[in-house]
């Protein structure tokens, strides 16, 4: 099959050489793709949140299946513009994509399916977030409501921040704090049928021991040694297969990715968000470890045949991603600085550089492009050889002022 992947981060990267390695698909573009996508698919400058402009693309590839990877085209309708072409798409509708899109949404959709997640309080005016700050009391959380690349929630014991971040996001969700250790299940749906991935963790403070502001997320790992046997088949019955029956049950079937965010609480598992995508940076781990193909996986949920379609198969051992951020990520990025070493660290066995953020200047060079630049992903037979070879490839990327976290799967890696 032909498939065009829609996105330009390191998560697309991944996407377009998962696809490459399935011996179904025959082609593979992507719009508008990065540097590094460039140097393996056809890339094309279309926007990615224009859904004309991205089904007219699909239409005049002859595309079998488009894959959407961020967020802020699935809300802006994309998936639904090419499917109106009568182009298999792997992605949910607008519609259904609002699980993420809105904060307030998944809360209503999870109270309806009786999914296990945080008590929370949706609100509009300082008042009623001050009176959700004094119910639920320190560590505070306040989410945004709607989109905001993974760097739109506060968890802080300082009240006065927490207000702050309320008020300059307008309508936000306050929770009460859930303690545990965090995972990221991805499950492929059609609407009816889920096929969960192997979970991973990711980081998503931009410092080392979880210090610093949010990001978009620093690295990841899996599989998890420390998850709970039956976890993963626990989450599909309690949570996913609810969710996905609910949205069904009201006309706005979710099928495509459906990413759980949990946090595995002394009191059980509970849902902290719903994302209607691959996460940025797990999906570079979890797809390491793919064995079987993706895109007949894919195209089976965009064509509503997943049911049929064989399980996953995993490679053995472990895959751990680091990125490296630009000088001044998340707060203000600064861009245009050379990459040198990608090729000295890409030699590494086991190892994939993945690119986010980059471009190629006027000269033909590999410059930063964005705040988060590379994943450095790598597999091993476990994770602490995976670790071992991923930090031997960052220390061979020189990108003047970049930063990235030295504990990503350190405490895993241990035990």
């Amino acid at each position: 099959m032909k498939v065009l992947v829609i996105g330009s981060g390191a998560r697309e990267h991944a996407l377009v050489r998962s696809l490459l390695r399935d011996p179904e698909v025959s082609e593979v573009h992507a719009a508008p793709g990065n540097a590094g996508i460039a140097a393996d698919a056809t890339v094309h400058p279309v926007a990615a949140d224009r859904p004309e402009a991205v089904a007219d693309l699909a239409a005049r590839l002859d595309s079998d299946l488009v894959v959407i990877g961020p967020e802020v085209p699935l809300v802006a309708g994309v998936a639904d513009a090419v499917k109106a072409r009568g182009i298999a798409c792997f992605g949910p509708s607008a519609r259904a994509a609002k699980l993420e899109g809105s904060k307030a949404f998944a809360k209503e959709i999870m109270a309806a399916a009786g999914v296990p997640t945080a008590m929370a309080v949706v609100c509009e005016t300082r008042a009623e977030v001050e009176a959700a700050l004094d119910r639920f009391g320190p560590p505070y959380v306040v989410k945004d409501d709607g989109l905001a690349a993974g760097k739109g929630v506060v968890v802080t014991d300082d009240r006065a921040a927490a207000l702050a971040h309320a008020e300059a996001s307008g309508t936000v969700v306050v929770e009460e704090f859930l303690d545990g250790p965090e995972v990221s299940l991805f499950c492929v749906t059609d609407g009816l049928a889920a096929v969960p991935l192997t979970p991973a963790q990711d980081f998503k403070r931009a410092y080392d021991g979880d210090a610093g502001p949010n990001t978009g997320g620093m690295g990841a790992y899996t599989p998890l040694p420390w998850a709970p046997p039956g976890f993963v088949d626990d989450v599909v019955e309690r949570v996913v297969r609810p969710t996905i029956s609910e949205m069904h049950r009201r006309g706005t079937p979710f099928a495509g990715l459906l990413y759980v965010g949990l946090a595995l609480t002394s009191r059980g598992v509970r849902v902290v968000e719903f994302n209607a995508r691959f996460g940025d940076p797990e999906t570079q781990a979890v797809l390491a470890r793919l064995r079987s193909g993706l895109g007949g996986l894919l195209r089976a949920a965009a064509t509503g045949t997943l049911a049929q379609h064989p399980e996953p198969v995993w490679h053995d051992g472990a895959a751990v991603t680091v990125v490296v951020a630009a000088h001044g990520y998340p707060a203000a990025p600064r861009t245009g600085d050379r990459i040198h070493g990608l090729d000295d660290a890409a030699a590494i066995k086991g190892v994939e550089v993945l690119h986010a953020g980059t471009r190629l200047d006027a000269d033909g060079a590999v410059v930063s492009s964005g705040g988060r630049v590379l994943s450095v992903t790598a597999v091993g037979d476990d994770l602490a050889e995976a670790r071992d070879r991923a930090y031997e490839a960052v220390g061979r990327i020189q990108l003047e002022g970049s930063h990235a976290r030295s504990d990503i799967a350190e405490a895993a890696a241990r035990t």
